[in-house]
């Protein structure tokens, strides 16, 4: 089984993927990736690919990184494992203190979960608790943004926007709401006035809040930059906006960064870049870069105080949230961003990654590149003027059957997707530089003007 071959054909007899469609290696190997250094990834069959993104928007320092496997082996041999159920361990208080000490504002209580989705699972059962607590037990619901994905648990895939996610799942949790996102380059008002055009998108989170009743509200989930559709950063005020309503409403507001913290966006914390105060900020992923599975989530003091009194307890939790070697990892991760200035380094150069991303707009398939720091998304389209996007057929065809495939034989593992729009996402390691952007942009001028000749 150690050859490639043998390891492919394994994969095909007994690992299921996730988000996969497995027909489609019927006829051909299953890609098996064994090895990573900096921000390349290898096959079993020796080939070297640009990692361009991060594993899954998680590995911010690169691959093969010693001190963080050295890390785990230290807590491994002291303590390997012990829950947070009623009892405390060194690396788990230590973290908590570090990423309170870093949050914004009063966020000072950490809660620890193994995954993103998880995170939000969490923070939205806390919102709905707390407003039990203080009186308000009619304050349950959601408002999220239109193609927005919050995981998949029964929970966050309620809070999800993808319809084609959760359609094969349904009946899930109800009550939440959907309201625009902020794609501007689809703007349906305000198309010529970037500022405009967010205040009007915040405005509709009010009229959904309005519409349901704000006694039934809870909470407004939002992505500091939303990742699927890709990469919708918010316009000047948007945020400022959304605070305003939710205190105006006494409605939580969750900044979920399992993706845009710690380093992605240039920050520790995105919604510090775009100037507004969560209630709950939801983590995962560059956490621990990858390394190890963890996830948190940050509250406010607010939302912890009636916590503090009696028998009042919050029934949630899981086995694995907080794992000692994950925390561990963590705290070695933080080190290694922050003697390596890999989020002033994301800041320095996420004008040159754009820039070079931007030469692709002369492509007649690339109508629009976006997004912040290390985080991007480019929009294919039929037709520049109008706009006009891919069929379903042609996304079978086009994006599915040629271009994901064709890029990825190119040497760079990203992301071809249609959820919403055809986008190609990308999200590399925090250690890239101008080489590595050039490479990107190479490999995906190639596909893409074969791609065009076959719309």
């Amino acid at each position: 089984m150690t050859t490639s071959a043998g390891l492919a054909q394994a994969a095909r007899s007994n690992l299921w993927m996730h988000f996969t469609r497995h027909s489609a290696y019927d006829e051909s190997d299953v890609p098996v990736i064994v090895r990573g250094e900096g921000p390349y990834i290898w096959d079993a069959r020796g080939k070297r690919y640009l990692d361009g993104l991060a594993g899954l928007f998680a590995v911010q320092v690169g691959h093969g990184r010693e001190e963080l496997a050295e890390a785990a082996a230290r807590q491994t041999k002291e303590l390997a494992y012990f829950p947070l159920w009623g009892h405390a361990h060194p690396t788990a208080i230590e973290l908590a203190s570090r990423l309170a000490a870093a949050s914004p504002g009063d966020l000072n209580r950490v809660f620890f979960t193994v995954s993103g989705g998880e995170s939000v699972e969490t923070a939205w059962k806390l919102a709905k608790q707390y407003f039990k607590l203080v009186g308000k037990p009619g304050k349950h619901k959601v408002v999220s943004r239109a193609l927005a994905y919050h995981g998949t648990s029964q929970g966050a895939l309620s809070i999800t926007g993808i319809p084609g996610a959760k359609a094969d799942f349904e009946p899930l949790v109800p009550s939440t709401l959907r309201v625009p996102n902020t794609n501007f380059y689809r703007a349906p008002e305000h198309a010529d006035d970037y500022e405009a055009y967010g205040r009007w998108a915040a405005d509709q989170i009010e009229q959904a809040i309005e519409f349901e009743g704000a006694d039934t509200v809870a909470a407004v989930f939002l992505e500091p930059v939303q990742n699927t559709g890709g990469c919708f950063v918010p316009p000047p005020g948007y945020f400022a906006r959304v605070r305003e309503i939710c205190d105006r409403h006494d409605v939580l507001l969750v900044s979920d960064e399992v993706i845009c913290a710690f380093g992605r966006v240039g920050y520790d914390f995105a919604a510090k870049r775009y100037g507004y105060q969560p209630d709950m900020i939801t983590t995962a992923k560059g956490l621990t870069s990858g390394y190890a599975p963890l996830g948190a989530v940050l509250a406010s003091e607010r939302l912890m105080e009636p916590f503090t009194h009696g028998a009042t307890t919050f029934m949630h939790g899981s086995t694995y949230g907080g794992h000692p070697v994950s925390c561990a990892v963590a705290l070695a991760n933080l080190d290694l961003m922050e003697r390596e200035d890999l989020y002033g380094h994301v800041l320095r150069r996420e004008d040159a990654f754009r820039s070079t991303l931007d030469r692709l707009l002369d492509l007649p398939i690339v109508g629009d590149v976006r997004g912040a720091g290390f985080f991007y998304g480019i929009e294919l389209v039929k037709d520049k003027a109008t706009k006009e996007t891919f069929s379903a057929e042609e996304s079978e065809r086009v994006l599915r059957g040629f271009l994901s495939e064709a890029l990825f034989e190119g040497g760079l593992y990203c992301r071809a997707d249609d959820r919403a729009e055809p986008v190609v996402q990308l999200s590399p390691p925090l250690v890239c530089d101008q080489a590595e952007f050039d490479e990107m942009e190479q490999i995906l001028r190639e596909a893409l003007t074969q791609a065009w000749k076959l719309l």
